[in-house]
């Protein structure tokens, strides 16, 4: 949610715990020998953000926060419902001293009914969802999705948010509070099922119709004919003998009689001896398709490196590391981080706090009562 913003030219700063910092530190992959906390996934998600370590536990960690407060635009927050109260820098707490304030709140359930207490993680909302299920299809279990689905779509739907309740706020002058839910997230991602139970109708998991992933050679290839009436005819074009198979004739025999259809496009994919050539064959006739690609080979994709996806941030050890950029252009222009992530927990502390008229002397007292710390 917040380096989207940040990419654009938003000043971002993280609230990190006083000593170990952001949990995410300590993931894999770490970038520098002998420490911990330098994971490459929390170098993406926090580049370009200020770093400010204060204890929230305390009246005096929860003061700063009311300070900073006082200075922003917008405060994100991602505790368990009821926690941030606690801490005394929920929304009515902050509005108090910033009126018109933009809060949002992300949690797994939202913040309200009777899941709001739930912990979370994008795995345990793929499973509450629904959708662990319809990608179990005909497989004997569910399994897990390397996808963080919910965790990615959450985010995004509260950055658009917080977007829109700024420009509220440029016409109105009232500030906002915004309840993001992973869950609902999530849900709303599937629009063919949900729209489909919601008034009678079937569930569609997997296997999908008119959705193939097939051997080609030594490789697999995933094609799609469904989505757009035009499709069915263009695949006609190759496969002529399904022309005259009544059990195929409309969309939704098609969708009945899939695993009678699957095999016969699998047996016609099977032909061809080289996954290039039945990408070539495909695209000619304009039906989507794609290789299964590798994370690795994705990375060497050229049609990437010519939209400068694969960015360089300055890493203090290492040099410079490699980062995902934002998925959008602006005016022709890629957008990636504006600077590395903090390289020590509290890295921009005094200079932050400096900067809302904390005196040196103040600042030192804070420091010295663990109120706040910095490298």
């Amino acid at each position: 949610c917040t380096p989207l913003p940040s990419d654009l030219g938003a000043g971002v700063t993280k609230i990190g715990r006083p000593g170990g910092g952001d949990e995410m530190r300590h993931n894999y992959l770490q970038l520098e020998a002998g420490r911990g906390d330098q994971s490459t996934y929390f170098t993406r998600v926090n580049a370009g953000k200020e770093s400010v370590d204060d204890d929230m536990s305390r009246s005096e960690g929860q003061a700063v926060i009311h300070d900073l407060a006082k200075a922003a635009d917008v405060v994100v927050e991602n505790f368990l419902p009821g926690v941030i109260a606690r801490l005394r820098c929920d929304y009515e707490t902050l509005r108090a001293v910033k009126p018109d304030i933009i809060y949002c709140s992300i949690s797994g359930f939202g913040q309200t009914g009777p899941w709001r207490s739930r912990p979370a993680f994008a795995h345990i909302i793929n499973a509450a969802s629904g959708l662990m299920h319809l990608e179990q299809g005909d497989e004997p279990a569910p399994r897990v999705s390397n996808l963080q689905a919910a965790d990615v779509l959450a985010a995004t739907h509260a950055a658009t948010a917080i977007l829109s309740a700024l420009i509220r706020r440029g016409r109105t002058g009232k500030g906002a509070h915004l309840d993001v839910s992973m869950l609902e997230a999530l849900i709303a991602a599937d629009s063919v099922t949900y729209g489909a139970v919601l008034n009678g109708g079937e569930e569609f998991g997997n296997p999908r119709p008119g959705m193939i992933v097939a051997p080609v050679g030594d490789r697999f290839l995933a094609m799609q004919f469904t989505g757009s009436p035009e499709l069915w005819p263009r695949l006609l074009t190759l496969i002529p003998e399904l022309a005259g198979d009544t059990r195929f004739d409309t969309g939704e025999k098609r969708r009945a009689s899939w695993r009678a259809l699957r095999p016969i496009v699998e047996s016609w994919l099977g032909r061809f001896p080289t996954i290039e050539d039945a990408v070539k064959t495909l695209s000619e006739a304009r039906i989507p398709c794609a290789p299964v690609l590798r994370p690795a080979e994705v990375i060497a994709e050229s049609h990437l490196a010519a939209r400068r996806f694969f960015p360089d941030v300055p890493h203090p050890a290492r040099g410079a590391v490699r980062v995902t950029a934002s998925p959008y252009h602006v005016d022709g222009q890629s957008l990636g981080p504006r600077g590395p992530a903090a390289y020590r927990v509290g890295e921009h502390t005094r200079a932050v706090l400096g900067g809302l008229g904390y005196s040196s002397d103040r600042i030192a007292e804070l420091l010295r009562a663990g109120v706040i710390a910095a490298p």
